[in-house]
């Protein structure tokens, strides 16, 4: 059997294919740049204007699956000296409602005080008061969410425990709800979201009533206070200001 050699005009004409394919093959994409921790200037200088926008802004590429790229482990060590963060985020303990994801934060970002409920007791007041006068956090955010366990537990009144010493602190917002067609209930989703939606203002009113330190510090403009709904279905957070 006779095997034929490729002719130079068939090796060159190849050549030149297979450079043509090389040229047009995608470029590696450079890395993404890191987004360091905060530091003392940097929280210093954010407004609370300003810190309300990150979070905006944060879960903006939450939701949209754009989240920034952070080396966490260089966080860790960037703050190992002191903590800056520019909000604090009080919360409740669903676990499908992580702060520090939902508004695409990193380490040393955000305080995150969390109960079942978002409400404020001495305890939490403490905490806040902390966040804001002694470590320089420039926002307080009250964060709910729908589907909310405590808040279907305090419209059924449960009795539980401690649990119902915990959804005791709710029962006001139930009591506030009026006008809502149906049963007062958790069968009844509109008076559950009018109850979720009064919580947390009220939380917010409990915050500058109860605090003396933190409405000082509202009134002068140096903490911001604002309230947010946080929808477990699509991830995204209506804003209370």
């Amino acid at each position: 059997m006779r095997i034929r050699r490729p002719t130079t005009a068939a090796l060159l004409v190849a050549g030149l294919l297979q450079a043509g394919c090389a040229s047009h093959k995608p470029a590696t994409p450079a890395p993404a740049p890191t987004v360091p921790a905060l530091t003392k200037d940097a929280q210093a200088a954010i407004t609370p204007a300003e810190a309300l926008q990150r979070l905006r802004d944060g879960n903006a590429r939450f939701v949209a699956g754009t989240a920034l790229h952070r080396d966490l482990r260089a966080q860790v060590a960037e703050t190992s000296g002191g903590q800056y963060p520019f909000a604090s985020v009080l919360g409740c303990i669903d676990s499908r409602v992580p702060p520090e994801l939902v508004f695409d934060q990193g380490i040393g970002d955000i305080f995150s005080a969390r109960i079942a409920g978002n409400f404020v007791d001495p305890d939490l007041l403490g905490s806040l008061e902390f966040a804001s006068k002694v470590a320089g956090s420039k926002l307080i955010l009250v964060l709910g969410h729908t589907e909310c366990g405590a808040i279907k537990g305090a419209c059924d009144d449960v009795k539980m425990g401690n649990l119902t010493t915990t959804l005791a602190q709710i029962r006001p917002a139930v009591a506030a709800v009026r006008g809502v067609p149906g049963p007062r209930d958790s069968k009844n989703k509109a008076f559950v979201e009018a109850v979720t939606r009064e919580n947390v203002t009220l939380t917010m009113q409990a915050i500058r009533h109860r605090s003396p330190i933190l409405r000082a510090m509202i009134d002068a403009g140096e903490v911001g206070l604002a309230g947010g709904i946080y929808d477990v279905k699509t991830g995204a957070v209506a804003f209370v200001e």
